[in-house]
C-alpha cells in the first residue's frame, strides 16, 4: 500500500516520503531515519536555503526501470537521485532539490551481505542520494574521496560505522 507523509525535523527542506512498494520498516521509522540522515548531511555540507525533497521507497523492479531509462543500465541499484534543478555545489538550495528513490530488495541484500543493520544502510543511502542532489558525484577518484568524506562525517554524527572501512 502506498503511503505519503511529510517530515519536519528543523532541516531546511520540506520532505515528502512515499512508500511505493517493497518490504520497508514502518513509515514512522523511515521518517525518523530520513530526518536524522538529512540533519547530519546538512550539518556537514552547510547547505542553506529552503527547498523541497521527495524520498521514494520502492522495489527492484521499479528502480531497474528507472535505471535503464535514465542511466542506460538495465539492472536494479540501491539508490537513484533525480535533481529537479542543476545548481552549483555550495550554492543556495534551489526551490526543489528533487527525488531520492531506494530499492528494497537491493538495499536489504546489501545490508545482509555487509552484516550491518538495515537502518544504518538506509541512512547511508539517503545521505548519499542527498549529496548527489547537492551537486556531489563520484565519477573521479577526487570526487569520490570528497563525497565519501562527507558521508563518513555525517554518519559519524549518528554513531554509524564507516561504510567504506
Amino acid at each position: 500500500m502506498a503511503e505519503n507523509t511529510k517530515s519536519s525535523a528543523g532541516i531546511p527542506v520540506d520532505i515528502d516520503i512515499f512508500v511505493e512498494a517493497g518490504d520497508w520498516p514502518p513509515e514512522v521509522e523511515l521518517t525518523r531515519l530520513i530526518d536524522r540522515a538529512l540533519a547530519a548531511a546538512f550539518a556537514e555540507t552547510g547547505a542553506g536555503g529552503v527547498s523541497e525533497l521527495s524520498v521514494v521507497f520502492s522495489d527492484d523492479a521499479h528502480i531497474r526501470t528507472l535505471n535503464a531509462e535514465w542511466r542506460g543500465k538495465d539492472k536494479p541499484t540501491n539508490v537513484l537521485s533525480f535533481p529537479a534543478f542543476s545548481f552549483p555545489k555550495g550554492g543556495p538550495l534551489p526551490p526543489m532539490l528533487g527525488d531520492i528513490v531506494l530499492a528494497s530488495e537491493t538495499v536489504a541484500r546489501e545490508a545482509a551481505l555487509e552484516d550491518k543493520p538495515l537502518e544504518n544502510h538506509i541512512t547511508h543511502l539517503v545521505i548519499h542520494g542527498l549529496l548527489h542532489l547537492l551537486g556531489h558525484d563520484h565519477e573521479t577518484d577526487a570526487e569520490a574521496e570528497e563525497m565519501e568524506a562527507i558521508e563518513r562525517a555525517a554518519l559519524a554524527r549518528l554513531a554509524i560505522p564507516d561504510p567504506y572501512a
